[in-house]
């Protein structure tokens, strides 16, 4: 017993020399300073959330981007990029940044019809023969309407980036005249008018998230999809499928959105930062989806896994003629300004 309290006094004896002869916190003073931390509390932090992989043009394009702000705001502006659905699947990305969870998103345009059914235009099938009209149309009458409709819930369009134009894959046969889609099962993004666009080929349609697509095609559940080279090679989607259709049919682009109460509250030095880092990233994604493309689609030459066939301008011409009755069915629904800026299919 005696022993146990002469240990307590020994040691009680210790934290009060400590503290007598300057083992304390000055309270009269300031704190030691850290550098490395100095400015934390001042820097400003975006969580962007994406659901493509790192080596997709989408990933490659946020990675560029954080590291063009970083360098741009001086280490003041920090942006955390979720890949891959780590945060939030399509699903909940777009009412998750209304509600402030995060602060910026890159949906495809496909995702935001939800938002307003004019983001239809950009799933017309043959709408845009090139980059260039994409470009066009984007930076005209049909960006800037697109731009309206998500600042009138609270978005800010800020930028829109290149994912290149749609190919078709199938477990089940070649997909050369229209006729080859019937009784044949597509996974397709949350869109009606690509809903219809299969119909009118006969085909049969069903939504999955694209971080669910691999799963449900080796299971069966779809025979194919439409997508980009690069997203079906990021997936390994070309391992489940065996034949492809270069048809560049469609286009995949995405809009880049922060939230407008975020945005508004930014200084306008940091805003010109960022509007300087969006500028830089869309000209380099821009030139960097051919390319990869071409790359991406050597991969899938070289697995011999899949067959793959370019579409010929006479089967082009099938196609074309089976999708018209889209441009009358949607005209009402897109409006009829917005639909004469892309005219029809060619």
């Amino acid at each position: 017993m005696r022993t146990s309290i002469g240990v307590g006094l020994f040691i009680l004896f210790g934290l009060f020399t400590a503290f007598i002869i300057g083992f304390r916190p000055d309270f009269n003073g300031s704190l030691p300073i850290d550098e490395e931390q100095e400015g934390l509390t001042d820097r400003i932090v975006i969580k962007f959330s994406h659901v493509v992989a790192g080596d997709t043009p989408k990933g490659l394009a946020a990675a560029y981007f954080a590291e063009r702000v970083r360098e741009l705001s001086g280490d003041s502006i920090e942006i955390q990029v979720f890949p891959n659905a780590i945060l939030h699947t399509e699903k909940t990305e777009i009412a998750a940044l209304q509600h402030g969870e995060i602060q910026m998103i890159a949906p495809s345009f496909s995702n935001l019809n939800v938002i307003d059914p004019v983001w239809y235009v950009m799933d017309m099938p043959f709408a845009f023969r090139d980059q260039k009209d994409v470009d066009s149309a984007l930076q005209g009458y049909v960006g800037r309407t697109l731009s309206e409709s998500l600042h009138r819930h609270g978005m800010e369009a800020v930028a829109f980036w290149a994912n290149g134009f749609k190919q078709m894959i199938s477990s089940k046969g070649p997909l050369r005249v229209p006729d080859d889609f019937q009784n044949q099962t597509f996974r397709i993004q949350p869109s009606q008018l690509l809903e219809s666009q299969f119909q009118a080929l006969g085909a049969g349609t069903v939504r999955i998230p694209f971080n669910e697509v691999y799963g449900n095609l080796a299971r069966g559940t779809a025979d194919g999809l439409e997508n980009t080279i690069s997203n079906i090679v990021s997936k390994g989607l070309y391992r489940v499928q065996k034949y492809m259709t270069i048809s560049n049919h469609g286009y995949l682009g995405y809009a880049v959105i922060v939230n407008g109460q975020f945005w508004d509250g930014l200084s306008e030095e940091h805003q010109q930062q960022l509007q300087q880092a969006f500028e830089d990233t869309t000209e380099w994604i821009n030139r960097k989806t051919a390319a990869m493309d071409e790359r991406q689609l050597s991969i899938v030459e070289k697995s011999g896994r899949v067959a793959i066939h370019y579409l010929t301008e006479e089967e082009r011409a099938l196609w074309v003629e089976r999708f018209k009755p889209l441009y009358a069915q949607y005209e009402k629904t897109i409006g009829r300004e917005l639909m004469a800026e892309i005219g029809g299919p060619e």
